[in-house]
């Protein structure tokens, strides 16, 4: 048998390695570690035949080596190895010593291309253990693994190379990979759930109030201002609208962030902010959600505010406090300021409050 390999910097010992490993049982005869001589452009060993040599290009053709030229050596790699067996081309070592397409990000990690992995599971698994391996060696930090939904079968073989849970949305599962020594330093999962809740009060001093379809048996007949939660790509104050026209039909307009809280450990087992929202309504007439919304109405704010529930929970008190303060102009809240930032080029929203410097009072927005 003969062969050659063309540089070493494009061909490292280690791709030959797994070489050897992942096609010992197709060519029993071929050791590709034995009887090696290398020379800074090439190495070769001989061997009796079938005689076996391959060539790569770019763009995953096969080429007989012999029509090579100078300038295409220099660009052949471990990436997309094409071999001829007894002057029979065959994708045999190609469609598995080939390397994961991907691309790097911006923090010496890799992901790979969720839209052209091989639909083979043994083929995808040759592939990602040699990819592995390569990035290993290229020093890579992180691997990020996209797995669709129509692919979910390639999960398990993921899983075993060594690769671990990240996350998950409806169409897909993400996994990753920290190839260094010691602690991963990938970012974690979202670690968050962001909800809203709009206090809106009329001219009247009525405040708008919900009771809800499905609640813990404690608050049962508890009026409460409308609240949910934000969905992606929302904003705080474009979700608090939102949220108080499913509920009730009231179209508002958003004024200021009044307060929020922060706890842990709320929904399997991811921490919890609520921004409490005043909101300044721009119609009357109420039109129930009754998907969620068991009851809704103008309740006057000194009756909603005796409601013994409130009275007795400190959390609840405090916010209706805050609310109160506001209408009084005592207490200054936080409006919305669209402003762009050079460090990600986006639009951001920026919460903070607006005082006149000649009066002490809060002038709102």
């Amino acid at each position: 048998m003969e062969c050659s390999f063309f540089s070493s910097k494009y061909m490292p010992m280690y791709g030959i390695a797994y070489m050897e490993r992942t096609y010992s049982s197709h060519f029993s005869s071929f050791r590709p570690l034995a009887d090696v001589k290398c020379t800074p452009q090439f190495c070769s060993c001989q061997r009796i035949s079938p005689k076996a040599s391959f060539s790569s290009t770019p763009n995953n053709t096969y080429v007989p080596k012999k029509a090579l030229s100078s300038v295409d050596q220099e660009k052949l790699g471990a990436r997309n190895l094409l071999y001829q067996i007894n002057g029979t081309n065959s994708s045999l070592f190609s469609s598995n010593m080939r390397i994961l397409d991907a691309f790097d990000d911006e923090y010496g990690g890799v992901i790979v291309d969720s839209e052209r992995l091989p639909a083979n599971p043994n083929v995808f698994t040759s592939m990602l253990r040699f990819s592995v391996s390569h990035w290993k060696a290229k020093e890579k930090k992180g691997i990020w693994l996209k797995l669709p939904v129509e692919k979910s079968d390639l999960v398990p073989v993921a899983v075993k190379v060594g690769f671990e849970y990240h996350h998950a949305e409806r169409g897909y599962v993400m996994l990753t990979y920290w190839l260094p020594e010691g602690r991963s330093m990938l970012p974690s999962n979202a670690s968050h759930q962001v909800g809203v809740g709009g206090f809106v009060i009329n001219d009247k001093s009525e405040v708008l109030v919900v009771q809800e379809k499905y609640c813990a048996p404690a608050f049962v007949g508890l009026w409460k201002i409308p609240t949910g939660f934000i969905v992606e790509s929302e904003e705080i104050f474009t979700g608090a609208v939102r949220e108080v026209k499913e509920e009730t039909g009231i179209d508002t307009e958003f004024l200021e962030v009044v307060a929020f809280r922060h706890v842990h450990n709320v929904a399997f087992e991811k921490s919890d902010l609520f921004f409490i929202c005043m909101l300044k309504p721009l119609s009357t007439q109420i039109m129930v959600d009754d998907h969620e919304i068991q009851a809704a109405k103008w309740m006057p704010l000194v009756e909603f505010v005796q409601q013994p529930l409130i009275q007795e929970d400190c959390m609840f008190k405090k916010v209706i406090d805050i609310c109160i303060a506001r209408l009084g102009r005592r207490y200054c809240g936080l409006s919305v300021h669209q402003l762009a930032s050079r460090f990600d080029g986006k639009i951001s929203s920026l919460y903070y409050n607006v005082v006149d410097s000649k009066n002490i009072y809060c002038i709102g927005n």
